[in-house]
């Protein structure tokens, strides 16, 4: 086993933590910061982006289902020994990884840690505990279905991807769910969570090589005994080819009190990082916080809207551009034509320095704030090694974002920010 240093760029925010690859074939990530607790996060390269149509939904109901018991651990028993220590425990399931963790006091780090790894490696999968857990993910998204929410984000997603899996909700559907055989799930278990698949990140008040022997024991002692499988290889596919004219998806749900209105550019995913930084600048540009360009004008000045925001979404394959308001429903037209004003303004008039210098403390700040507790910094890192195979893109961001120039904001506009070529989602109110 042999641990690296990663450099630490100029004014990073972060520590260097040491990035071991251990014998099991996974990687180990581990960082001491002077705050009295633990965070064990355990990143599978595994989502549900991998999951064929037939058993979309898989990923996510998987999560579910590992904390239902092992072959050592009885149903119930990790929640209630992590409870007990006064520790907190979840999970998440993205499109494009699934994670698991939990923070404790340092003492109690070398206790519960052998716990996360058999939840997670050693899961019994029994076949009265799925059926049981099938119902409550049936639950989930039935209410997700009811959620206005997530009703315009599926829609949007539908719109933006026409053959990238990301299309699919990260549920599923309750067709597939309703279908599922429990041998399916233990396949889907045996090709996918294996050591090549996880990066361990471990980070809170104990000595790095005692949190990281912590983490190579537990890891060994859970897959002690596993059988050989074949591993799950990741399809590569390529990215969407961007919009060639406006195309437009316009629906009335009842659910709405006000409308919603969704502008969005297919622009690179974490598979060409380079460019995503200057994409994330232009997002809180236009539309994060009271002093973006949309929300000054739309909102503060003319009240033509009652929210607006842009954001930058980043998956594995592909990313999307974003704009999303909630507006009354007579003013969707005047608001689309004012977004796409201000994003041609971002194209043909570089942005003064003075805003661009105070545009990237914001984001840099907001970056360095939210990667403060051992939970944030952990999953910053397994985040970063699972989707981009390394840490550069964690240490490097903020010095990233220094080096943007007007330029490189007005290069990214005109390459990806078309006028003429966009998705539109309009969901009006029923009564509308």
């Amino acid at each position: 086993m042999t641990s690296v240093l990663l450099p630490r760029p100029t004014e990073a925010p972060l520590n260097a933590p040491v990035v071991r690859q251990l014998e099991c074939g996974a990687i180990a990530i581990a960082e001491q910061i002077p705050v009295e607790a633990v965070n064990l996060n355990l990143w599978l390269d595994v989502g549900a982006a991998v999951e064929p149509d037939e058993i979309d939904g898989m990923a996510h109901f998987l999560e579910h289902m590992v904390f239902k018991g092992t072959p050592r651990l009885a149903m119930g028993e990790f929640e209630q020994r992590i409870e007990a220590r006064g520790a907190v425990t979840n999970a998440a399931t993205s499109q494009d990884y699934t994670h698991y963790y939990f923070t404790c006091a340092p003492q109690d780090f070398a206790s519960l840690a052998p716990l996360q790894f058999d939840v997670v490696l050693n899961p019994s999968l029994d076949a009265d505990a799925f059926d049981r857990e099938r119902h409550v993910v049936l639950e989930e998204i039935r209410r997700s279905a009811d959620n206005p929410r997530r009703r315009n984000f599926r829609r949007v997603s539908e719109l933006a991807f026409e053959t990238l899996p990301y299309r699919r909700p990260v549920l599923g559907r309750a067709s597939t769910i309703a279908q599922l055989p429990v041998e399916a799930m233990r396949e889907f278990h045996r090709t996918w969570y294996h050591p090549e698949a996880l990066t361990v990140a471990v980070v809170g008040n104990l000595p790095v090589e005692e949190l990281l022997a912590i983490a190579t024991e537990s890891c060994e002692r859970a897959l002690a005994g596993r059988p050989a499988v074949a591993r799950g290889q990741r399809r590569e596919l390529g990215g969407e080819r961007p919009f060639e004219r406006i195309e437009r998806f316009e629906a009335a749900d009842p659910g709405l009190q006000q409308a919603r209105l969704s502008l969005v550019w297919r622009v690179p995913g974490l598979n060409a990082i380079e460019q995503i930084y200057a994409l994330d600048v232009l997002a809180s540009v236009l539309g994060q916080g009271r002093t973006g360009r949309l929300v000054r004008r739309l909102r503060e000045e003319r009240g033509l809207v009652s929210g607006i925001g842009a954001g930058n979404l980043s998956y594995r394959m592909q990313g999307l551009f974003q704009v999303n308001a909630q507006l009354p429903a007579e003013n969707i037209e005047e608001v689309e034509a004012e977004i796409v004003r201000a994003i041609a303004e971002v194209r043909e008039t570089p942005i003064d320095r003075e805003h661009i210098d105070r545009v990237r403390k914001k984001v840099a700040n907001r970056y360095i704030f939210g990667n403060e507790r051992p939970s944030d910094r952990a999953n910053l890192y397994g985040y970063s090694q699972t989707l981009t195979g390394g840490l550069e893109a964690a240490f490097g961001y903020t010095e990233a974002l220094q080096a943007i120039s007007a330029e490189d904001l007005r290069e990214m506009a005109q390459r990806y920010l078309r006028d003429d070529a966009y998705g539109v989602v309009a969901v009006r109110p029923e009564s509308a």
